[in-house]
């Protein structure tokens, strides 16, 4: 399947989407989100997939919304902007979470307002140095959406998610980092081997173990000690019976690197 504002592929167990509107740099806009929600259809029917990637083409991420796709104007009819989120990023945010193996984010450049924040729905993110992040919606008169307000805070504390969502400065992906709002910042020219690796190595690990560990470390906002450690007790029952459970065992018993098969 071709679209127009993505590109998409899957191969030896890890999926690729590229946001593909460069002269826009990636923003969003009803065409490409119905774009990305194909793909990510085809990404859940997929049973060989064990990783999937998210990144941007040409020299920026995603730079959110694209405010051209809205006839704002003063003086003009008001926008349904609730409606454009339930209908396109709650569902988006939803399923990157949702999805049954790791999504890793790989940020080539600037990533601002639901861009940003798209990546933060991401389990692993991956910065080039040259790359930022921005809660642009203060600029506009909006609130940090696409799951900004639940994210920020969980990663980086209270002080700093009130000072990035009401400021809107722009923040370095080194101070990313730094903060804990991202997994890793490398130099640009090792960014490609750098992403490339990990999903290598993601696509080999043990798929319904870190599909898993993605489930419970999720739950873990919500609950109690006693009710995580049942969570824990009970996934940990069922990653018990499953194929890459023996098979790291008999790996590790035989001092050899274990071949896993996500089953």
């Amino acid at each position: 399947m071709t679209y127009d504002n993505i590109l998409f592929s899957s191969e030896n167990g890890i999926a690729r989407l590229t946001l593909n509107r460069p002269d826009r740099l990636n923003a969003f806009n009803d065409a490409m989100h119905a774009d990305i929600r194909a793909a990510l259809t085809q990404v859940k029917e997929d049973r060989s997939i064990r990783v999937l990637l998210l990144t941007g083409a040409g020299r920026a991420f995603c730079a959110g919304q694209d405010l051209a796709d809205r006839a704002v104007r003063p003086g003009s009819e008001p926008v349904d902007i609730g409606g454009s989120i339930e209908r396109n990023y709650k569902p988006l945010v939803l399923t990157l979470r949702s999805l049954p193996f790791p999504v890793v984010c790989a940020v080539n450049g600037v990533a601002a307002g639901a861009g940003a924040n798209v990546a933060l729905a991401c389990d692993i993110v991956v910065a080039t140095r040259s790359a930022s992040f921005i809660q642009a919606f203060c600029k506009i008169g909006l609130i940090p959406d696409a799951g900004g307000t639940h994210f920020l805070p969980r990663l980086v504390g209270s002080a700093r998610a009130r000072g990035l969502a009401m400021l809107g400065d722009k923040l370095s992906a080194e101070q990313a980092q730094a903060w804990g709002l991202i997994w890793k910042c490398v130099d640009d020219h090792e960014f490609s081997a750098t992403v490339e690796a990990l999903l290598q190595q993601l696509s080999a690990a043990p798929t319904r173990a870190l599909a898993a560990t993605k489930r419970a470390l999720q739950l873990s906002a919500g609950n109690t000690l006693e009710a995580q450690l049942d969570v824990e007790r009970d996934l940990q029952c069922e990653m018990g019976y499953t194929e890459d459970f023996r098979e790291g065992v008999a790996a590790f018993g035989d001092k050899r690197s274990p071949r896993f098969t996500g089953k």
